[in-house]
């Protein structure tokens, strides 16, 4: 375990100014080189401790910033064209990149870094997904992913979009031998 001092919050780890023990390959891969973190050796410490004023104040800023954009941009929807099969799923998937792009053109500047997707999206339909303006300010935005814009629309009224699955030869036979044996 390497211990770190954590120079930005980090969602399920702790706030800025926290020594934590981490696995090293935590700290290599992602806390270190994102400047998320800085190791806790005396000297660090000090300095740490010298500066904590002015990097809370800096952090201070930045979080009311992002909670103007958060107002600003509150209730986003962004609509997402993609090729899809009859019963909704797509071919290939929605992505955090795919989300990002379709924000910066709603008028929201992201990175695919700052979308929280836990999956990529896979089917037609209305998600909701969490935007990451601030380690501390999140936001919900809508994703609309349809086959085409008035889909989408319908879609966002609340209309049902995905198709039954038409039915097949058997069915229908066995549809037409069910209702020849009732008779």
């Amino acid at each position: 375990m390497i211990e770190l001092i954590l120079m930005q919050r980090v969602e399920k780890l702790g706030q800025m100014g926290e020594t934590v023990k981490v696995k090293p390959g935590y700290a290599r891969n992602f806390l270190l080189p994102q400047g998320k973190a800085i190791r806790a050796s005396k000297d660090n410490l000090a300095r740490f401790a010298e500066q904590r004023a002015q990097l809370e104040a800096q952090n201070l800023k930045r979080r009311e910033e992002a909670e103007r954009v958060a107002e600003r941009v509150a209730g986003l929807t962004v609509t997402i064209i993609r090729q899809a099969g009859e019963s909704g799923s797509l071919y290939g998937s929605v992505s955090g990149r795919d989300i990002a792009d379709a924000c910066k053109e709603g008028g929201l500047t992201v990175t695919r870094q700052q979308v929280l997707l836990e999956q990529p999206i896979k089917v037609l339909g209305l998600s909701n997904v969490r935007v990451e303006l601030h380690p501390e300010v999140h936001i919900p935005v809508t994703v609309n992913v349809a086959r085409s814009l008035e889909e989408a629309d319908r879609q966002a009224r609340g209309e049902e979009i995905v198709r039954e699955e038409e039915p097949t030869l058997e069915a229908e036979l066995l549809a037409e031998l069910g209702a020849a044996t009732r008779d």
